[in-house]
């Protein structure tokens, strides 16, 4: 595998990350909006991100949101 690489299309808010410069033979929807890209042994080659920046968002604030409900104590009442 080739050094991996990340591009952001900003007018289709789409992000792909590509693991491999290899030809895409195939993909699979993964779950709405994000596909992986598959060479031909089936090898993971690429993700694609489509409305990254809402993805993004919420990925990352779902994360914080659980890693401060492990961490802060709760208010006394």
């Amino acid at each position: 595998m080739n050094k991996t690489n990340m591009r952001y299309f900003e007018e289709e808010d789409i992000l792909h990350l590509a693991l491999s410069d290899e030809p895409e033979a195939n993909s699979i929807e993964l779950e709405p909006n994000i596909t992986a890209e598959l060479n031909e042994e089936e090898e993971l080659i690429g993700i694609e991100i489509v409305n990254a920046t809402a993805f993004m968002r919420d990925s990352i604030m779902e994360s914080i949101q659980f890693k401060m409900s492990q961490t802060v104590p709760p208010q006394a009442a």
